[in-house]
């Protein structure tokens, strides 16, 4: 189709599709899904090729958040069961960062709830980080940790972070109805702090919280003109004891066709598949890799992924590689730019110039904390390959009710991360 083939023109000349072309995408029936699917791979394997990169979450502080995002499990009065703990030690998180690398993680992802850092945390985080890298060569360090305020960005560069998450979500528009304890100007000022001290920006959204078409286009024309270099996206998961548990609006069908729209916007940048993927894409996870070039490895912060070897099989299943250590992820036109700009992944000897933490959007959704979010839920998760503990399945969903958009609730299960069991943080 006409649309397709401009929009696979202009995804290889790194230019942007028009609103209405981006729409358009979001607006394709399901008999034209493969399509829409084979068409934004060609954009992805121009500048990806067929690697994926390995991302890994441990969740240094779980729970007991003061923000209010509805997304979240860990926001103010949340009901949702889940593990909660205070700051991990560095010891204590550089072990669960190396079963992540032993999996084949390039990056990890550092994410502890709350609205933002003191300086007394961010000098935490700072040792935490030396602890990483002394104990594992070349890998990639993010860090999620909520609001910054000024000169914090810089101290975590100079401790040796490579790149900083905080998602924008949603649209401005729609972003007073999820979050009144922050506003949507407060996460874009974050993003900017962490840019301008040359950390890579790691920004994403989390689609399924009732937004419309316009809202997605909205944020994510937004992180494209903020400079993201990774763009995380996480698919709401409805915890029980949230605001937006009754929120089952998405299919499989349509997390591609978002996907594919996030690709076209940013063709060139790092898009990663973020909480929620198990839960919504389930068995068309695999295509999804024809569009995006990087997923997390193992658990979220407070509900468990897929086991990590099952994503290893899948990978390899579909035709792909993980990308390797010493592969730059991002193209050398942004890596160059990155590098020119101070830094982040890439401007150092062994790093890869990839970006973004991903995901971490999401705390549950998008946010670890509700005031940053890294991208996805996860807290460090399962072992090198995964092998989850035994975590009991909360009780089912209202079994076979067609949500809005054809979703359905009773194909889904969301297991909470070490809910009712004695596992260990990121054990």
């Amino acid at each position: 189709m006409d649309l397709l083939n401009t929009l696979v023109e202009k995804g290889l000349r790194r230019e942007p599709p028009t609103r209405e072309e981006a729409l358009a995408v979001l607006a394709t029936s399901d008999d034209e899904l493969l399509d829409v699917v084979a068409a934004a791979g060609k954009v992805r394997r121009q500048w990806f090729g067929r690697r994926v990169k390995l991302n890994y979450l441990v969740n240094l502080k779980s729970g007991l958040c003061p923000e209010d995002c509805s997304y979240c499990s860990q926001r103010l009065g949340s009901k949702a069961e889940i593990l909660k703990y205070t700051w991990l030690k560095p010891d204590e998180a550089s072990k669960a960062a190396a079963a992540g690398v032993a999996g084949g993680a390039k990056r990890v992802c550092l994410v502890a709830s709350g609205r933002g850092p003191t300086d007394r945390d961010v000098e935490r985080v700072g040792r935490t980080i030396e602890a990483i890298k002394e104990e594992n060569e070349g890998v990639e360090v993010c860090a999620c940790l909520g609001l910054l305020s000024d000169g914090q960005a810089e101290r975590l560069r100079e401790a040796g972070a490579d790149a900083y998450n905080h998602n924008l979500n949603t649209s401005e528009a729609t972003y007073g109805g999820i979050t009144k304890t922050h506003t949507y100007a407060d996460r874009v000022d974050t993003v900017q702090k962490a840019h301008a001290a040359g950390l890579s920006a790691c920004s994403g959204l989390i689609a399924g919280m009732g937004e419309a078409d316009e809202d997605l286009v909205d944020v994510v024309y937004a992180l494209r003109e903020l400079g993201s270099d990774s763009v995380p996206v996480n698919f709401l998961i409805p915890f029980e004891g949230t605001p937006l548990a009754k929120e089952w609006n998405l299919t499989p069908q349509r997390c591609l066709r978002i996907l594919a729209m996030v690709r076209f916007v940013c063709p060139d940048v790092e898009v990663r598949i973020a909480g929620g993927r198990e839960v919504h894409l389930r068995s068309m996870q695999p295509l999804a890799l024809h569009i995006a070039n990087s997923i997390f490895l193992g658990d979220y912060l407070t509900s468990e992924g897929q086991a990590g070897q099952a994503d290893l099989d899948m990978i390899a299943d579909a035709g792909f590689e993980v990308e390797g250590a010493g592969t730059p992820t991002l193209p050398a036109h942004r890596a160059d730019a990155l590098a020119a700009a101070g830094g982040g992944c890439g401007s150092g000897a062994g790093a890869e110039t990839g970006g973004g933490c991903g995901s971490h959007a999401p705390a549950e959704n998008g946010a670890a904390e509700a005031g940053a979010g890294c991208g996805s839920h996860s807290g460090g998760g399962c072992g090198p390959c995964g092998g989850h503990a035994p975590v009991p399945e909360p009780a089912a969903t209202p079994a076979a009710e067609a949500a809005p958009g054809g979703a359905r609730t009773d194909l889904v299960a969301v297991r909470r991360r070490g809910a009712g069991t004695d596992l260990a943080p990121n054990a």
